[in-house]
């Protein structure tokens, strides 16, 4: 089985960071109830971009990314009813999950304190913008705003460049992976303990936190990072771009091994002679000859010609645009995407999606499922908990839910 496989969470998702977190525990098997604000008429990633895969422009590209192998239960938990029915769930639920602003999980009862008279096993997380015990508790919060104050953008591009931002939506994954840590550690710890709590995590936290190295060297040695020349590594060298006979080509030599690796696999031992670039701290003193040393080189053949040369030996990656990284060999032959057959569509039977980064040891791997439609899933949870017909339709009569 999954690792996840007899878990059941309640998710709260708005946009990426809160809906990936969900994600990630659908891939490792959970059952994750993805609880949708009628108000809004669901996650707004559902209307975000104007790619759809169905001609009734209901089921787009954001809402599979984030949304398959879950359920949607378009419920109102602001209402006494929607309330009741969230409690109903929560006593046979092992988590909530939610992305909200840090002031709205007390104001909506989504707390541990809140449900824990519901169930005492319950782990609630939370990832918000800033946190829930500050200032800023009440503030949106976005990716790339964390990458603007953080530090991020100062360090990203080339020299002289404006500042740049990161070109994925590298926080917000970030958050769902911190926040997705927090809830299995919490359902661990309740597994040793039997008692839930809440889990917090936040971006602007996450974002400082990845400031790694880079930040212990400013705050212990007042180094200022700077943004690297041709996406180099600010202390090791060569770890950069280098002209290859038709476009950029990645060389990491972390170590002196793999420096005196690539100077034979480029057949010229005169570079490992050379005094400038006898250790590290020489190449890195003289990086911009030694740049214009290993281009000469480069230049001799196409990033495919070198890194067949190269294979394994020297740590090195062609630069690919998107549809050269999908289309890469590699990819297409270690299954890295799956096809899953689509049923909303009359001119598309199959969609797309880039495969788990999940392998559970001999478990089959996750079977993926088309994303549901907004409150797909309602009328059958709503039954499974031991609402009647007529119940199910004066919550609907009363804007409560949706299906």
């Amino acid at each position: 089985m999954l690792p996840l496989q007899n878990k059941r969470i309640l998710s709260f998702e708005t946009w990426g960071a809160g809906s990936f977190h969900g994600t990630l525990l659908a891939m490792l098997g959970a059952e994750v109830i993805n609880i949708e604000d009628p108000k809004q008429n669901g996650n707004p990633l559902r209307r975000m971009g104007a790619l759809f895969f169905d001609e009734n422009h209901a089921d787009n590209e954001s809402a599979e990314t984030t949304l398959h192998n879950k359920k949607s239960l378009a419920l109102d938990i602001r209402t006494p009813e929607g309330k009741k029915v969230f409690h109903e769930l929560v006593k046979n639920a092992d988590a909530v999950i939610d992305n909200f602003r840090g002031s709205l999980p007390e104001a909506l009862g989504v707390i541990y304190t809140e449900l824990k008279t519901v169930n005492p096993r319950i782990v609630c997380t939370h990832l918000s913008g800033y946190g829930r015990d500050n200032n800023r508790k009440s503030w949106p919060g976005y990716d790339f705003l964390m990458q603007a104050e953080t530090g991020w953008m100062s360090v990203t591009g080339d020299p002289g460049s404006i500042p740049t931002k990161v070109g994925v939506s590298v926080v917000d994954l970030l958050g769902s992976v911190y926040s997705a840590l927090c809830t299995v550690s919490g359902l661990l710890r309740t597994e040793i303990t039997g008692k839930g709590g809440d889990f917090d995590t936040n971006l602007f936290d996450i974002a400082l936190n990845c400031l790694c190295y880079q930040g212990l060297w400013f705050l212990n040695e007042g180094i200022v990072p700077k943004k690297q020349p041709r996406s180099a590594h600010a202390s090791q060298a060569p770890s950069q771009l280098v002209k290859t006979a038709d476009g950029w080509f990645y060389v990491a030599c972390l170590t002196q091994k793999f420096w005196e690796i690539l100077c034979s696999e480029l057949g010229d031992e005169s570079l490992k002679k050379d005094d400038r670039f006898s250790t590290n701290e020489d190449r890195m003193r003289h990086r911009e000859e030694l740049t214009k040393a290993l281009d000469s080189i480069f230049k001799k053949k196409t990033c495919a010609q070198w890194a067949e040369q190269m294979e394994g030996r020297v740590p090195c990656a062609p630069v690919y645009d998107i549809p050269q990284a999908l289309n890469n060999p590699y990819v297409r032959k270690n299954n890295k995407i799956v096809s899953v057959p689509y049923t909303r569509s009359k001119s598309r039977k199959s969609i797309k999606f880039l495969n788990t980064p999940f392998s559970i040891g001999d478990t089959p791997p996750l079977k993926f499922q088309q994303a549901p439609l907004y409150g797909e899933n309602t009328r059958e949870i709503l039954f499974g908990i031991g609402l009647t017909d007529k119940e199910v339709e004066e919550l609907y009569q009363s804007g409560v839910i949706h299906y």
